[in-house]
């Protein structure tokens, strides 16, 4: 889950607000580059089954969470606008 405390958030900032100012123009083989080389960095510096695992669920549970937050209500409001299949 993404949702750590504020004061854990504040490390992160920095490295965040750098990445906002090119987030807008990356296509999305460029994101899985940054996504890609991150989890490889992280898996290469501890390799085992251990560390895949987690690493795995990272990106399981990122999957999970943006389909749940962002892409579900607006599917719910394109159902609302547009009617549902059935």
């Amino acid at each position: 889950m993404p949702y750590i405390k504020q004061t854990d958030r504040l490390k992160l900032d920095k490295v965040l607000d750098e990445y906002m100012k090119v987030a807008d123009n990356l296509t999305a083989g460029e994101l899985n580059f940054l996504i890609s080389s991150m989890i490889w960095y992280l898996f290469d510096n501890k390799k085992g089954y251990t560390k895949a695992n987690e690493l795995m669920g990272v990106l399981s549970g990122v999957s999970q969470e943006f389909y749940r937050r962002r892409v579900a209500p607006y599917e719910d409001e394109k159902i609302n606008e547009n009617g549902d299949l059935t």
